[in-house]
């Protein structure tokens, strides 16, 4: 540890730290543009000048690393005024356009340049004017207002893992864009935005739409991927203007991925803001009262083992504990989540949980990915596996497709014979078991297929025989897609003593299907004689099977609970109202089983949740994942025999992956840039 004293206050700091990292320790806030805490250190823009005892000259405290004993002056007559000089040539080519420019109100510039910046100009020359890039569908580029601190450059090659971004020619002519004008291929780029500390790269759909000051901030969860990436909805009256990453230092850090930053416009369109009832064959507006009484009528007297209930990928814990409840008082054990048919044990937390956390990314020495990509499935998961890679060359080893993970891995193969010779202790197992903190990474998708069970159950005996099931580490981590399917197999919405399981429902084997935001399966697998109760927010794929329609709430709509990949409950709370007659889920199911005589036992939120942490364990502490390590090792039971098929890709569009997605006019102008399928159903 180094002593340095700044302005006269003594502190210690790691050798090899940086001046502005002492000044910082200090309680000194230094101004700067081209540095940023997570990405290296390039010196560029020189504002963070500080003055070093017996230094020559102010010195660029980003990169100038401490010594012991060193003495740093930040506020002195000399350092006012290399600022003030850094700040002059920074505004000489920089258009004076803040009152139409996006980033005005939360520009780093404007900030600084009212605490270094003279009220006029010297200079009378012409300005330069650069031309503006096309980058993609997402990022609007004025270029002009470049001040070339290369923080995007640095995020695009060093956290998204894409060098598309660079300068072109030299001093007053250098340009930042991607030589050949193309789309960024990264599901991050939207990052770009916030990091860029001027108002050249600002959202594209978010382009003179509001200013900062307008717009009420309301703390939430990305619920479009498992990861759980802290978020805030910015909202002016009932529409959601745009969405943020909050810092989390144990999920995201302060990374958020596109889909869940852009498709927010999808919150607006498909909406279903009434009930529906069909009648003679054609869906038609009804009450709330209508609705109601044409479910009890068809679920009257019906056996419970005839009536069966689907909880989607985005539905909140609440909202999946009362439809459980409803299913219990009609005698009903036909329940079901995993709409892509995974093999799932729900029995068991740590079989479908991210055990290490994604913190514990940083921890490990080897990896085994197992039918994932990663990339796509998990943006920023991905990135934190990148950045430990970069930080100590992490080893990868992949059993899957071939797809760029944005870091060096070795393909071991595309099927599951590759997990037999794995698990014989063959080629990567080596790398494994020399690992000090092994770990595995087996996709959902890789486990919705016939064979799922033996996949799940060879891809842990894998993890145990390589050592990554430890007293003080738990190596074994399924990776899932969305924000709501680790929440309702927490809560055990599964098959129960004698119930049916999704594939069992269809085909009129049950004579009543209650979808519960369930989206993700053909709804033509549904017999025709089932009647179909269907709730949730988006007129998608299953809505228009439904015999009765009821209008539920968005995540941005309602105070609700998620349970992220690694088994971490947080909470969403409400930015918006719901549309029309929509109502909370929860509130929806509630009101039902009082009209019907079999009314839940809880009248209010804070019910609910008490109710849900006596259910499950992880909802008893909010942001907690549960201790790390492994005590119990035995396996998940299969009755199957590993296939031969190759392992394919869960998420063929990642911008159509759900239907807040499919909704939003954005992500379907990206999909027809980027190209990609539509999503698989589970029939496929």
């Amino acid at each position: 540890m180094a002593k340095v004293t700044v302005d006269g206050i003594e502190v210690e700091v790691p050798n090899g730290a940086t001046v502005l990292q002492a000044c910082e320790a200090a309680g000194k806030e230094i101004p700067r543009f081209c540095y940023h805490e997570r990405l290296s250190i390039a010196g560029n823009c020189r504002m963070c000048l500080v003055e070093v005892e017996r230094a020559p000259k102010p010195v660029a405290s980003c990169a100038y690393p401490v010594a012991d004993g060193m003495k740093v002056f930040t506020d002195t007559p000399v350092v006012r005024n290399a600022r003030r000089g850094v700040m002059e040539f920074l505004l000489i080519n920089h258009p004076l356009d803040c009152p139409i420019c996006d980033q005005g109100g939360e520009c780093d510039l404007q900030d600084q340049a009212m605490g270094y910046g003279m009220d006029h100009s010297r200079y009378r020359e012409e300005k330069r004017v650069v031309k503006d890039k096309y980058v993609g569908p997402l990022i609007k580029t004025i270029m002009t207002r470049c001040i070339q601190c290369t923080r995007c450059v640095r995020f695009a090659a060093e956290v998204a893992g894409t060098p598309e971004l660079g300068g072109t020619n030299r001093g007053e002519n250098m340009e930042i864009g991607t030589y050949v004008e193309k789309a960024l291929t990264s599901e991050l780029s939207g990052n770009l935005i916030d990091i860029c500390p001027v108002g050249a790269l600002t959202s594209r759909p978010y382009a003179f739409v509001s200013r900062p000051w307008e717009l009420r901030k309301t703390d939430s969860i990305d619920v479009q991927d498992a990861v759980g990436t802290a978020i805030r909805v910015d909202s002016r009256g009932p529409e959601v203007m745009r969405i943020l990453p909050r810092v989390n230092e144990a999920v995201n850090e302060e990374w958020m991925a596109d889909r869940g930053r852009f498709s927010f416009d999808g919150l607006k369109r498909k909406r279903l803001d009434r009930p529906w009832v069909r009648r003679d064959g054609k869906l038609a507006p009804a009450t709330w009262a209508e609705a109601f009484a044409a479910i009890a009528k068809k679920l009257e007297g019906l056996p419970g083992d005839r009536i069966g209930a689907i909880a989607g990928d985005l539905v909140d814990a609440e909202s999946v504990l009362a439809l459980k409840d409803l299913m219990a008082a009609y005698g009903s054990a036909n329940l079901d989540c995993r709409q892509d048919g995974a093999a799932i044990d729900a029995s068991r937390g740590d079989w479908f949980r991210f055990n290490s956390g994604i913190a514990g990314i940083d921890e490990a020495d080897a990896l085994l990915i197992i039918g994932s990509d990663v990339r796509r499935e998990a943006p920023v998961l991905n990135a934190r596996i990148r950045k430990r890679w970069s930080l100590g060359k992490l080893k990868v080893g992949v059993v899957g497709p071939k797809t760029d993970f944005t870091y060096p891995v070795k393909v071991l193969g595309e099927g599951p014979e590759t997990l037999t010779a794995l698990l014989a202790g063959q080629g990567f197992a080596e790398v494994l078991k020399d690992a000090q903190r092994p770990m595995v990474i087996l996709g959902r998708g890789a486990i919705a297929r016939p064979d799922g069970a033996a996949v799940l159950a060879t891809a842990w005996q894998i993890a145990e025989a390589v050592g990554a099931l430890k007293p003080d580490w738990h190596g074994f981590n399924m990776l899932h897609h969305f924000g709501g399917q680790v929440g309702a197999l927490e809560l055990g919405f599964v098959p129960g003593q004698g119930g049916k399981a999704l594939g069992a429902m269809m085909g009129g084997n049950i004579d009543a299907l209650w979808l519960l935001g369930a989206d993700g399966f053909d709804p033509a697998r549904i017999g025709a004689e089932t009647f179909v109760i269907y709730q949730g927010h988006h007129g998608d794929r299953a809505a228009a099977r439904a015999d009765v329609i009821l209008p539920g709430a968005a995540y941005t709509e309602k105070d609700a609970t998620y349970v992220n990949t690694e088994g971490r409950a947080q909470q969403a709370f409400l930015a918006i109202h719901p549309p029309g007659e929509a109502r909370e889920d929860w509130r929806i199911l509630r009101a039902y089983s009082e009209g019907v005589g079999k009314t839940l036992p809880y009248d209010s939120l804070a019910q609910l949740r008490a109710r849900l942490a006596q259910a499950a364990p992880c909802f008893a502490t909010l942001d907690a994942i549960p201790a790390s390590g492994c005590t119990d090792m035995t396996a998940p039971a299969s009755n199957v025999a590993l296939g031969s098929a190759p392992f394919v890709a869960a998420l063929p569009s990642y911008h159509l992956a759900d239907t807040i997605a499919r909704a939003s006019e954005v992500m379907a102008e990206c999909a027809s840039i980027y190209g990609g399928a539509a999503p698989r159903l589970a029939a496929e």
